[in-house]
């Protein structure tokens, strides 16, 4: 009996340390071809054909680009903090790769006589896992402003500070009002419920609304950018910044991109919910893996038509500017979450 439970344990292991794997290497795989795809799509809404040259369709162009960030020279400020300067990259990295591990990516796959779970960890906190871990998000930003000894580059951290502590407020409540319609914390749980139900964008319109916005300040993605204003700060909180350390807070800006897409698709759009259709039924004629392999499909369908829409607002609305990102925070994303959460409030209470 003993020998079998640590036999189970270590495949347990096993099968979550290739699960990791495979989740840290789909995210980065993405986010090289988000670059693509971004410089595709603003090529695209402005008239002009974007990456062309390295491979057909420039689809070979994020190769090129990583390869250019490696090959750069290394440059490390003299009066920087050394050992700072190279903590504020690696800290940005390493919590945008650490969102996604309570994001379920389908029900589960049944390979040799065992049920895969396709989430690295279900817990039952899991959007308190999220949001604390995209709390310590500014820490990297901040450290690497700090550290750089650069007033540009101080400013810009501030600013990027102040804007994701405001923001991250308004998000909160917007997740207060979805939690008390679902009772979980659990992200598994959530899509699992809208499942058998309805989609809670249906019945938490402003929450997801709210949310979408505030993701958008999370990842400081135009319009909401201000803590890399090229214009105003000379490239911001990144400046002093080359080679694969420059790579690296690029490269966590679009892993976050994909993880709020996939958080945003799992909390108000069924996350891996096959969409008119019933995900049970359709397993009993075809078969669970065949299911958790659409599953999967329909879950990065939902989490492109996201990454889409966060690459036509930035090449679609002007930045704003600073006192104007701050009003819209505390003035009216705020109260509006505030409205939302009482109002939902009460319309479960009157139903319960």
């Amino acid at each position: 009996m003993h020998l079998t439970l640590l036999a189970f344990d270590w495949a347990l292991l096993l099968e979550k340390a290739v699960l990791i794997l495979i989740i840290i290497s789909v995210s980065l795989l993405v986010a090289m071809y988000e670059t693509w795809g971004e410089r595709k799509v603003a090529a695209f809404m402005q008239d002009r054909r974007g990456p062309n040259r390295a491979g057909p369709g420039g689809i070979l162009q994020p190769l090129a680009d990583g390869l250019k960030l490696f090959m750069k020279e290394e440059i490390v400020p003299l009066s920087s903090s050394r050992f700072l300067f190279v903590l504020g990259p690696g800290l940005a990295m390493l919590t945008a790769m650490m969102t996604s591990a309570v994001v379920p990516w389908s029900s589960h796959f049944h390979l040799w006589g065992r049920d895969i779970s396709m989430q690295i960890a279900d817990v039952n906190i899991g959007i308190l896992y999220i949001f604390g871990v995209v709390s310590m998000g500014v820490y990297g930003i901040m450290i690497g402003g700090w550290a750089s000894n650069n007033k540009f580059s101080l400013l810009a951290a501030i600013r990027g500070a102040s804007q994701i502590i405001s923001y991250e407020l308004a998000m909160g409540l917007s997740i207060i009002a979805l939690l008390m319609i679902s009772g979980s914390l659990s992200l598994r749980t959530i899509v699992e419920q809208q499942q058998a139900h309805y989609y809670y964008v249906l019945v938490q319109p402003l929450g997801f609304l709210i949310f979408l916005i505030c993701a958008f300040a999370e990842c400081n993605r135009t319009p909401f950018d201000l803590s890399e204003a090229e214009s105003e700060l000379n490239m911001g909180y990144h400046l002093e910044y080359s080679s694969m350390k420059l790579g690296f807070y690029l490269f966590a800006e679009y892993v976050n991109m994909f993880v709020s897409s996939a958080v945003m698709a799992t909390l108000y759009w069924g996350g891996y919910d096959i969409p008119f259709v019933n995900d049970a039924t359709l397993a009993q004629h075809i078969g669970q893996n065949p299911v958790a392999i659409l599953q999967i499909v329909s879950l990065f369908a939902k989490i492109i038509i996201f990454i889409f829409f966060f690459m036509w607002v930035r090449w679609t609305i002007p930045r704003f500017r600073y006192d104007q990102l701050m009003k819209l925070g505390w003035h009216v994303l705020i109260p509006l979450a505030l409205f939302n959460m009482l109002a939902t409030g009460a319309i479960v209470l009157w139903r319960g």
